[in-house]
């Protein structure tokens, strides 16, 4: 099963995608988001990601109890106040989705409602992110499936059946590339909470590509993620966590990405595939496995005992295996010690 966005193919064959999350990170400020994606890109990334939204797609401007938050990261904000922190304005999409196309690295977005699904449809998004806090949205992930564009979904919070309604209402509207990215949704999420088995778990029950959405600190869990099959990792990028901002605490610096991009490529390449084919690397090693040497001169006709050969290193010899059925046998010809015992050395 494999998916492409924008030319790049993704599955188990292909190395790990990885996508850079700028989110906030961009502190309100278009030129640190330009400065951001350009980042991204030198740092090996293969597409950076945006969230589309304004305070007001996303709640109301209400100051009840519901609409505060206690307790976390962001405690003590309206939820109005820490989304209009947080957005990302769309009058600021066209010039980043140029930028991004300019300079050679794939830009796509979250959509939170319908009319973010318009602006990214005007701006020929190569793919669709479902944010976890969306994955119960079942109006606005129909509407991002029937654009036909591939789909990648977290799935932090949800329950088997959540996951299921979304999968199937995601599949009748149209969409035909899936991933499906294990989540926790804790910022940051705790590293002996990440729970990766349950990434592989994920796919093979809703037949989707594997994927992790990791809001751990640091690399660890993703590269882990990369030997569990994940085929796509998301991670939170920021130029630097000094500069603060919404989800700086959990995101990744320039020369963090960079490990991760080289660290995860170096964990699928080491996962091949399963066989008794031995590797090309180990050819040279073989003359230095164990095989039966003459350890004494011995004449032509002379018996060989067990003290007149031995299983030793290198392997240009007998393999060990027939060290008991040469005892008894006679030499063909004179022989010196440290010749490696052959059959045509020995009389029948």
């Amino acid at each position: 099963m494999n998916i492409k966005i924008n030319g790049r193919e993704i599955g188990a064959n292909s190395p790990p995608y990885i996508i850079a999350e700028l989110s906030a990170n961009h502190n309100g400020n278009i030129e640190r988001a330009f400065e951001t994606i350009k980042a991204a890109h030198d740092q090996g990334a293969h597409a950076i990601k945006i969230q589309t939204y304004t305070a007001d797609t996303m709640t109301i401007d209400c100051d009840s109890e519901e609409f505060m938050i206690r307790g976390g990261l962001w405690d003590g904000y309206k939820l109005y106040d820490l989304y209009k922190w947080a957005e990302t304005p769309f009058e600021w999409h066209k010039a980043l989705f140029d930028y991004a196309a300019s300079i050679g690295i794939t830009i796509f977005s979250t959509p939170f409602d319908e009319t973010a699904v318009d602006l990214l449809e005007s701006l020929n998004t190569p793919a669709y992110k479902i944010a976890s806090f969306e994955a119960t949205d079942l109006p606005l992930i129909r509407y991002v499936a029937s654009k036909g564009k591939p789909i990648i979904m977290s799935t932090g919070m949800c329950s088997e059946e959540e996951i299921a309604e979304a999968v199937d209402i995601a599949r009748e509207a149209g969409c035909k590339e899936l991933v499906l990215l294990h989540c926790i949704s804790s910022y940051p999420a705790p590293i002996d909470q990440a729970n990766l088995r349950q990434m592989p778990n994920l796919a093979t029950r809703f037949n989707s590509l594997p994927g992790l959405s990791d809001h751990t600190i640091g690399t660890t869990a993703s590269v882990a993620a990369v030997a569990l099959g994940a085929c796509v990792i998301e991670k939170h990028f920021t130029l630097s966590r000094q500069d603060k901002g919404p989800d700086s605490e959990f995101s990744i610096e320039p020369e963090e990405l960079k490990r991760l991009c080289q660290d995860t490529l170096a964990a699928w390449s080491a996962l091949g595939r399963a066989g008794f084919e031995r590797q090309q690397a180990e050819e040279a090693s073989k003359r230095y496995r164990r095989s039966v040497y003459f350890v004494q001169d011995m004449k032509a006709g002379q018996r060989i005992s067990a003290t007149d050969i031995r299983r030793i290193r290198p392997g240009y010899g007998l393999p060990p295996k027939h060290f008991d059925e040469l005892l008894g046998r006679k030499v063909r010809e004179d022989v010196t010690r440290g010749t490696a015992v052959q059959w045509e050395l020995i009389n029948d």
